[in-house]
């Protein structure tokens, strides 16, 4: 089979990634080489994405982590397992016995930028504003039903069911604290009102392209702020970002295309890979109702038949990831070995399903394409699924192609989607009726009823029922995975880092000065 050029697949499917032109200006010595890091040193970071908002109820995760993080504490923080959290604005809790409870204790003397102080009542209107905000992360908190203070210390949520994932997304975007003087405000966008670390500079930063950040004078951990300023520029192709590398103009960043990793590591760059990413054709139409091939499983299994995952992994991922059927991450406990190698590469079983189907002539699939996808993947994937009868039309949908997908307009579409270590987390993420990325909320029983007993079985069934609901959605083909993608990000030599598996950026407070 022959591919496209390889970098220039490459550099696409990082483009599409779920985590203007840059410029850079002088940061002087200390800040272009990390030389002097420390409290009173800067660290310069890159990131392929800007913020869209600063508000916290519609804050975004992933790539755009890092600024919220900045400004922001949350109720809980992730550990780097990507599973287990810690104590952050709260500092200890509990479940009652249903797991429909979760009652938080938090720090006292936490006080924002403007002076406001931080109680549970400012907490729970946090809460309840992120779950009736924007954020496309708001689905994560579909089962709190409340969210009210006790005492000034003591926060209650109330659940509709029990969610094993619940606590995590409490240190991600959902757990974000806000003034509340700043809700409402006209300005709340673009002059984050938190208790965080840093505090944005709106006179230094250049929207789009560079953000600043001079340290909180009065955080309530100030020992643990290792830099005394902190600099965000912006990066949309990697050129621009591997000449800011070699430059020394940044600490460290993550990588916007993985075909730079041999020129990163010449100029001395130490690369940190995450395998995070499922990149694949996303068959989101499971039930047919906008394509109704979709919705026969023997159309579903000859597409993941019909991609070549090996000769995509070597020439269009260039190495930089793993082959691997299942939809959950190694070492989770749906995780299953004899899923790795669930649909290999057989052009002729794919023609005998679609026959089978009722296709033997095949069928048209319309699927969308923009500018982020480039010029070599649409060709790609029209080349792998035409040599089994299938055609491709793609229409280009611009900047709307993440809109159009997840208001169900299409049927499919290729993207990398985010494999999270914690199981819940995919299912919330991919699989349930509500689930973000399962954009037409396709119900299958089977798969519902193994989905409610993993929320709320015994230890050992929840752990079955993952197995059995990992196993049910590879045999059903709901993807087309291609393989799991590594997540790069890069350090320089004063610069060291702790990976979060769970996201495509690092805590920022695992971002520190090397030793």
């Amino acid at each position: 089979m022959r591919l496209p050029k390889a970098a220039a697949v490459s550099a696409a499917l990082a483009a599409l990634a779920i985590t203007g032109c840059s410029s850079y200006a002088s940061t002087g010595g200390a800040a272009g080489t990390g030389a002097s890091a420390g409290s009173s040193g800067q660290l310069v970071l890159g990131d392929p994405l800007a913020p869209t908002t600063y508000e916290a109820a519609d804050m975004n995760w992933g790539n755009q982590s890092v600024y919220a993080q900045a400004v922001y504490d949350t109720l809980l923080r992730q550990a780097p397992d990507g599973t287990a959290v810690q104590p952050d604005l709260a500092t200890s809790w509990t479940y009652n016995s249903g797991r429909t409870v979760l009652t938080l204790t938090l720090r006292q003397g936490v006080t924002f930028t403007d002076g406001t102080e931080f109680t549970a009542a400012v907490a729970a209107q946090n809460l309840l504003r992120f779950k009736n905000g924007t954020s496309p992360q708001r689905a994560k908190l579909a089962e709190m039903t409340d969210a009210k203070a006790l005492n000034d210390t003591t926060l209650q949520i109330d659940l509709s069911q029990p969610d094993p994932a619940f606590l995590v997304y409490l240190a991600q975007a959902a757990g974000l604290e806000e003034s509340p003087k700043a809700f409402g405000a006209t300005d709340v966008a673009t002059s984050p009102v938190g208790s965080g670390p840093y505090v944005l500079d709106a006179g230094q930063t250049v929207v789009g392209t560079s953000y600043v950040y001079t340290r909180n004078p009065h955080y309530w951990d100030a020992a643990a702020v290792r830099y005394g300023t902190l600099k965000i520029n912006v990066y949309t192709d990697p050129t621009s970002e591997v000449n800011a590398l070699r430059g020394g103009q940044l600490n460290a960043a993550v990588l916007i295309d993985n075909s730079t990793v041999p020129q990163v590591q010449a100029a001395g760059f130490t690369v940190h890979p995450n395998p995070l990413n499922m990149a694949g054709i996303m068959l989101f139409d499971r039930g047919g109702p906008v394509n109704k091939a979709l919705g026969d499983v023997k159309v579903r299994q000859a597409i993941n038949y019909a991609f070549d995952k090996q000769a995509l992994l070597k020439t269009v991922g260039l190495g930089y990831g793993q082959l691997d059927g299942n939809i959950f991450r190694p070492g989770s406990a749906a995780y299953d070995p004899s899923l790795s190698d669930a649909y290999p590469y057989d052009p002729a079983k794919a023609r005998a399903l679609l026959a089978q189907a009722g296709y033997p002539n095949g069928f048209t699939l319309v699927m969308p394409t923009s500018s982020l996808f480039g010029t070599a993947l649409p060709p790609l994937i029209e080349q792998q699924l035409g040599a089994v009868g299938i055609h491709v039309s793609f229409t280009n949908v611009g900047q709307n192609l993440l809109p159009d997908v997840l208001a169900g307009q299409y049927a499919a579409s290729y993207f990398t989607l985010q494999e999270d270590p914690n199981p819940y987390q995919v299912i919330d993420f991919m699989l349930a009726p509500g689930a973000t990325w399962n954009p037409f909320h396709y119900q299958n029983p089977a798969a519902d009823a193994l989905i409610q007993q993993a929320r709320t079985g015994s230890t050992a069934q929840q752990a079955q029922a993952l197995q059995k609901l990992n196993q049910y959605v590879v045999d059903q083909a709901w993807f087309a995975k291609w393989y799991t993608v590594d997540n790069d990000f890069v350090t320089d030599k004063n610069t060291s880092v702790t990976i979060e598996a769970d996201n495509a950026y690092p805590n920022l407070w695992d971002i520190v000065p090397a030793s």
